[in-house]
Formats: structure tokens, C-alpha cells, sequence
């Protein structure tokens, strides 16, 4: 059965949503504040990897319309809120996006609609923040009226095995009739459903995905150190412990956290546990140590640079490949190589970079664009992001010295005095 479904956001989230609902023939309304976001989606123009143009042409002729006309919501059975939830510069929850939306949801709301969250937030946020909204604006109560629940968002960019369509989604809703409802309307697109009995419990379902990888690679960041100072490769004991066939989860090293999740999801966490009188020790440690991370990499850079050309940072031309915060996509939310590239410069050093799927930006007061890749021309190269288009052996061969927090060389088989890795 066809179903009528509004998507409010069109990011990395909502874009792909909008694509598995539309393929499984459900008539989509796609809400942005963009009109320019809005223009390219009505011309099948794509900004999202992920949806490419060739792809949205299609889902376009199929019906999948784009607006900014919030009165288009009263048409739908199915409202569903994928927008970002960032971190203030104090690093507590920011919810104005989402409660901008919920206010303008509010007065639309239309007896017998479902409206679930995806966006990440802290546990009670559906019930404690966007139900009193909604019932306000409305007039409407929720479990009587009105369907609502929470249904996190898992995406991972560039994935291709796992998609929005066969990742399985969990759902938690006020009331049974609330998750039964939202369970209804995402099995029409979605294959797997997985309820849980509250909007609170799937709301820390998705923190507890994104804290588990925060910990677990901040135990390798640290690790990655000390091996530093034993004179142990990190990367031949990572690999040597994953050849054990169960009880053990491959984690790596790296030169930070990046992306729209893991940098910042496990801090709700850590801010709501304050009201309960907690505090969240392992989540706040493992954010030390990660958000640390772009500093010991530019004292690595220093070190290669000293002990292997005998030159200063101050001054030294330095080029740093990749500055999406993972391979093979553009996606540079939250990327460490930003971080890492002020530090360099802050000490002086004379930064280019090169990323093929990057071609420019301008981020916390970094402008750059992409150059050539010519090794020789620098005197260090550094490989923040890993892309798989580049021949890294020949880059050793090219390079002056090679600064690696990614083990791309390793991987490539490339054994050499100038490689230094993390």
C-alpha cells in the first residue's frame, strides 16, 4: 500500500530516506529551508554522494517533490524529522534546529499523523522537548490524536553493503500504538524493524553505537602512543589481534574523530547524565583522548621532519592528503585533518592539500584549495584520510618523507626509512 510521507531536512540523512521511500513507492514531500537545496532536488541535480544525479532523475519522475512550504505537511500520513542536532561551543546540546521544525510542524499537525524523530539527541528529548510542542501548536494530544516516537538515524557515508534500506531500523514510541504506527510506516521501505518500548530506549540505542566506537577507537588512539614510545608497530599488533576469530572487534588508530556522529553524539550523553547526578567518566576520557589526537599528530609531523630531513616545522611545505573525514567521500563534518592543518599552520608550516573528492573549502577559518598531487614539490607529505585512488607505494617513492596516520603505506605492502606512522 502506498503511503504519503514528509521528510523534513534534505542532508545526508534525509535525502537517502526520501530515496528508499520513494523506490518502495510511497509518494514523498522532501522539506529544506533551501530554496537553492530545494531547486537542485526538483532538477535532479544531487549534493549527497550518496543519491547521485543519475539516480535522483529517476526518484524525481517517480514523484519524490521538494519543497519549503510547511503547509504541505497536512497532505501526509507520515512526518518524519531528520535534521542536525550539533553541539554548542560549550559542548551541550543544541536543539534549535529541530525545535524551529517542531514549532512549525505544530500547527499543521492533522489528526491521525504519525511524526517521529531521527534526529540524535539525548534520551527523553521526543517526550520531554517535541511533545509539548506539538501538543501546543495543535491542540492535539499525542497517544490520542496524534502518533509519535523516535526512530534513530543510522547512516554511514560511502557504505554500499549496509544501506538506509537494509540497516535495521529501531522504533520507540510514547505509547504501543505509536511504535506500531511508526513500525507500519517504515517496514513499507525499509526491510527490518526493531521496536523497543520507548522513545528513551531508542534514543540511547543511538548513542550507545556511537559511544561504543568513540571508546573503542580512543583505546587505540592511546595505545597508538605508547607503542610510539616502545618502539611496537600499532598496526602489526591490530592486525595480528584480529586474526582471533571471536572475543576481539578490529578498532584503529587515527589522527581524530570525524563525521556527523561520533565527534559529537556521545557529549548528550555525558550532558543529560548531569541531571541524574552522573557523570559518564569513560565517555568524557575517551573524548580527551580523541580530540587530543590532532595535536600528538603534529608533534609526529614535527619529529619526521626533524629527525629524518633535519628541518623546523616553521616554514616547511607540507602537503596533506585527504581531508574528508573518511575515504573514497566528500563529507568533511567534524574531519580531523581541519584540526590538524590550523596546527600545522599555527606552527608555522606551509600547507597544501590534495583530495580528489574535495576539490575546495573553507572551514573554522581554513580556506584551501585542492592541488596537484606532486610529492617532490613538498617536504613532508601527510596522509590524513586514506582515499584508495591513490598509488601510495609510488608516493613513497616520490616523496621526501612520508608522515602515515592512516597506515595506507602499510596496507600497500610499502616498507621504507622515510615512512613514519602513528
Amino acid at each position: 500500500m502506498s503511503r504519503t510521507v514528509a521528510i523534513i531536512g534534505a542532508g545526508y540523512v534525509g535525502l537517502p530516506l526520501a530515496q528508499v521511500f520513494t523506490e518502495a513507492g510511497n509518494k514523498v514531500i522532501l522539506l529544506d529551508v533551501s530554496a537553492e537545496r530545494v531547486a537542485m532536488i526538483n532538477r535532479g541535480e544531487s549534493y549527497i554522494e550518496d543519491v547521485p544525479s543519475e539516480l535522483l532523475v529517476k526518484l524525481v519522475a517517480a514523484g519524490l517533490e521538494a519543497t519549503t512550504d510547511y503547509d504541505r505537511l497536512r497532505e501526509v500520513e507520515g512526518i518524519l524529522i531528520a535534521l542536525p542536532t550539533p553541539l554548542s561551543k560549550q559542548r551541550e546540546p543544541d536543539l534549535s534546529i529541530v525545535r524551529s521544525a517542531v514549532e512549525l510542524i505544530a500547527p499543521r499537525l492533522q489528526k491521525g499523523q504519525l511524526v517521529v524523530l531521527e534526529s540524535t539527541t539525548y534520551p527523553g528529548t521526543t517526550r520531554e522537548i517535541v511533545q509539548p510542542i506539538l501538543e501546543k501548536g495543535s491542540g492535539l494530544t499525542a497517544g490520542k490524536d496524534f502518533f509519535l516516537a523516535f526512530s534513530p538515524e543510522r547512516v554511514d557515508p560511502g557504505r554500499l553493503d549496509w544501506t538506509t534500506k537494509t540497516v535495521p531500523k529501531v522504533v520507540g514510541g510514547i505509547d504501543e500504538a505509536s511504535t506500531e504506527a511508526a513500525a507500519d510506516l517504515y517496514s513499507s521501505a525499509i526491510d527490518t524493524i526493531h521496536r523497543v518500548s520507548s522513545p528513551e530506549a531508542a534514543e540511547l540505542t543511538k548513542l550507545l553505537e556511537n559511544i561504543f566506537r568513540s571508546v573503542n577507537i580512543a583505546l587505540m588512539n592511546e595505545l597508538a602512543q605508547l607503542c610510539d614510545r616502545m618502539g611496537i608497530d600499532i598496526w602489526e599488533v591490530v592486525d595480528a589481534a584480529a586474526t582471533k576469530p571471536f572475543g576481539y572487534m578490529r578498532f584503529e588508530p587515527g589522527p581524530g574523530l570525524g563525521g556527523h556522529c561520533i565527534p559529537i553524539d556521545p557529549f548528550y550523553l555525558t550532558w543529560k547524565a548531569r541531571e541524574y547526578d552522573f557523570t559518564t567518566e569513560f565517555i568524557e576520557l575517551a573524548g580527551k583522548v580523541n580530540s587530543d589526537m590532532p595535536y600528538y599528530c603534529r608533534s609526529r609531523v614535527s619529529q619526521a621532519l626533524n629527525h629524518g630531513l633535519g628541518k623546523s616545522l616553521k616554514d616547511a611545505k607540507i602537503l596533506v592528503l585527504g581531508v574528508a573525514y573518511k575515504a573514497d567521500i566528500s563529507d568533511m563534518r567534524e574531519s580531523p585533518s581541519i584540526k590538524l592543518i590550523q596546527l600545522l599552520q599555527g606552527a608555522g608550516a606551509k600547507i597544501s592539500y590534495h583530495d580528489p573528492h574535495v576539490p575546495a573549502f573553507e572551514e573554522h577559518g581554513v580556506k584551501l584549495t585542492s592541488v596537484p598531487l606532486d610529492p617532490p614539490a613538498y617536504d613532508a607529505v601527510v596522509i590524513a584520510t586514506a582515499h584508495s585512488g591513490i598509488d601510495y607505494a609510488q608516493l613513497v617513492v616520490d616523496a621526501k618523507i612520508v608522515v602515515d596516520f592512516r597506515n595506507a603505506t602499510g596496507r600497500a605492502g610499502v616498507r621504507s626509512d622515510k615512512i613514519w606512522k602513528l
